[in-house]
């Protein structure tokens, strides 16, 4: 501890406002950020250069005594400063105010006193920049646990299929953008240590110019993905940081305020993807749609109807007698062609044209299974109604 000289603790404590003031005019000269603040910051501003100065002087007068420079400096400051000040502005700041005081340096002390003040007056100013950035440190702790938070529940609300204003403006708090294109990704949870792989997953989103909101409910990782131009791209890039298993991606939406729809595919598709373990990884849920319509998702039955059933149904009745004949006998064009009393090139020629309506093709194994699941869906329907 510097030995304080009396005289030169009485010429500080005259000089304490003329230092202050200095300070807080060196500041509105050299520092456009505070220029640019309003009436009420500044204030507040000033009063931290203020309560610098006086703490300085009951730290210099005080042999073995250690004054709490968190408290005394900062603690005249709302902890909302920290939101309109950073901590690169935080130390021009005190840097500031130190050269205000160490320039009056030679005026001040007492003869003889000179070193000893300006080594106060360094030690000081380190302890100060070392508590500054101590509350800034802790400052983004409890942002970091409140956005930890708040993403949580707005995750929860899009899995809820919530659509409000609250979600709305909870995701804007949280630096969501406008982005016009949302999927939503669902698949185990990362193995430990877990923060470091939501870390890169968001690091990664970033480097991709795209949104994220992750959460991890037990064993399951939700992560809502948006994207100016191709979100699902983006998701087929991320599936390294979920954990050992299927990865589903839900359809695209327009908006966060759509994302329900397309979290309860994901979940829906994660939930059915072990009936299919050759499914690729990652999965998309329309993909899952016949194990999807076996767990009983409704969603995943009138998408069936509609995309496969119906249009084969409605349209030639020749298409949906040929792929029925067709799967039914194992997939044998000859004798789907012996059944139908037409030629083996006629059943060809009539399974493209289901695959070109259906987007399924009878011919591949998978495809036949999808439009075997949706005619029966489609005839069980015909019949309750």
């Amino acid at each position: 501890m510097v030995t304080a000289d009396q005289a030169t603790v009485a010429n500080l404590r005259a000089a304490r406002g003329a230092l202050a003031g200095e300070a807080v005019r060196r500041m509105e000269d050299a520092l456009p950020w505070y220029r640019a603040m309003s009436a009420q910051d500044r204030s507040w501003v000033g009063l931290i250069a203020h309560a610098a100065i006086s703490a300085f002087i009951a730290w210099y007068q005080a042999p073995g005594g250690r004054v709490q420079i968190t408290a005394d400096v900062f603690g005249t400051a709302p902890r909302e400063l920290t939101r309109s000040i950073s901590l690169q502005h935080a130390l021009e700041m005190v840097r500031t105010v130190v050269d205000a005081v160490e320039e009056q340096v030679p005026s001040i002390a007492a003869p003889g006193a000179e070193p000893h003040l300006r080594e106060a007056v360094l030690r000081y100013s380190r302890d100060v920049a070392f508590a500054a950035a101590e509350i800034y440190a802790r400052a983004a702790e409890s942002r970091g646990s409140w956005d930890a938070r708040l993403e949580a529940l707005v995750v929860d609300a899009v899995l809820r299929g919530a659509d409000s204003e609250d979600l709305r403006s909870r995701a804007a708090a949280l630096n969501w953008s406008a982005t016009t294109k949302v999927v939503v990704v669902a698949g185990s949870a990362p193995p430990d240590p877990v923060e470091e792989n939501l870390e890169g997953l968001r690091q990664s989103t970033r480097g991709a110019d795209g949104d994220l909101l992750v959460g991890v409910q037990g064993e399951r990782m939700v992560a809502i993905l948006g994207h100016h131009d191709d979100p699902v791209a983006l998701a087929g890039e991320l599936v390294v940081f979920f954990g050992p298993g299927p990865v589903v991606i839900g359809p695209t939406v327009d908006g966060l305020m759509a994302a329900g729809e397309s979290a309860r595919a994901a979940n829906s598709g994660l939930s059915a993807a072990r009936a299919w373990p050759g499914a690729p990884r990652p999965v998309h849920s329309d993909d899952l749609l016949p194990e999807r319509l076996l767990t009983g998702d409704p969603d995943a039955r009138s998408a069936l109807i509609e995309q496969a059933y119906r249009p084969l149904a409605e349209g030639a009745a020749h298409l949906l007698e040929t792929v029925w004949t067709y799967v039914e006998l194992g997939g044998s064009l000859e004798g789907a062609a012996r059944a139908l009393f037409v030629h083996p090139n006629t059943v060809r020629y009539r399974l493209r044209r289901v695959s070109d309506i259906t987007r399924w093709d009878p011919t591949d194994a998978r495809g036949a299974f999808v439009l075997r699941i949706a005619i029966i869906a489609g005839r069980v329907g015909d019949l309750s109604t």
